[in-house]
C-alpha cells in the first residue's frame, strides 16, 4: 500500500468523508451529547478537550497505518464517522465501525457511509492481504443490525457478554472480500 492509497478517501453519494481536522472538535462534542450515541459507543468526549484527544488519537491510528477514521459530512456539516481499524501489516482481517449524529440517522447515511469506506478498503489492503471485515455491536441496537446487513455485512454469531467493558451480548456481522 502506498501512502497516496491511504491519504485517499471513499467516496458516498451525497457525502463527503475526509480524514477528521482539529476544527471539528466542537461538532464532536455536540454530536457526543446524544444519549442514544453515548448508549452504544465507549470512548466518550464530554468537553473540547475530550474531543482533541479523541482527533488526536484519530490522527495517530492514521499516522501509525491502524486506524483510519472519515468524518462523515453532508452539505459541510459533520454527521457521522466511518472507521477502518488495521491489525498488522499483512493481517487477513480489518473491523469496521461507524456513528451517526441523531440527525442523520434513518436517512441511509451509514450504510452509504459504510459501504463508501468498505470498497475504499478492498481497494487500498487488498494487496496487502485484506480478505474479510468484521463489524461488531452491542446485541441490542437493532439499528446497527439494519445497517449492517444494508450495507453488505451478514449476521455471522452472537458474541459472548465481556463485563465490564462489553456488559451485554454482541453481533457480529463479516464481509468477505469480492
Amino acid at each position: 500500500m502506498t501512502n497516496a492509497l491511504a491519504a485517499a478517501a471513499p467516496r458516498a453519494e451525497g457525502l463527503l468523508l475526509r480524514p477528521f481536522r482539529p476544527e471539528d472538535a466542537p461538532a464532536l462534542l455536540d454530536i457526543h451529547r446524544d444519549p442514544t450515541l453515548r448508549r452504544y459507543i465507549r470512548n466518550q468526549v464530554t468537553d473540547l478537550d475530550e474531543a482533541a484527544g479523541w482527533l488526536e488519537t484519530q490522527d495517530r491510528g492514521r499516522a501509525e497505518g491502524s486506524r483510519y477514521s472519515f468524518a462523515v459530512l453532508e452539505r459541510g456539516v459533520l454527521i457521522g464517522n466511518v472507521v477502518l481499524k488495521r491489525g498488522a501489516p499483512g493481517s487477513a482481517g480489518s473491523e469496521v465501525g461507524y456513528w451517526t449524529a441523531a440527525a442523520a440517522r434513518g436517512r441511509g447515511v451509514a450504510p452509504r457511509a459504510l459501504a463508501a469506506l468498505t470498497g475504499w478498503a478492498w481497494e487500498t489492503f487488498a494487496a496487502d492481504g485484506l480478505v474479510r471485515l468484521d463489524l461488531f455491536h452491542e446485541g441490542d441496537n437493532a439499528a446497527s443490525c439494519r445497517v449492517a446487513e444494508k450495507a453488505g455485512y451478514p449476521f455471522e454469531a452472537l458474541v459472548p457478554a465481556a463485563p465490564p467493558q462489553y456488559p451485554l451480548d454482541g453481533h457480529w456481522h463479516s464481509r468477505p472480500a469480492g
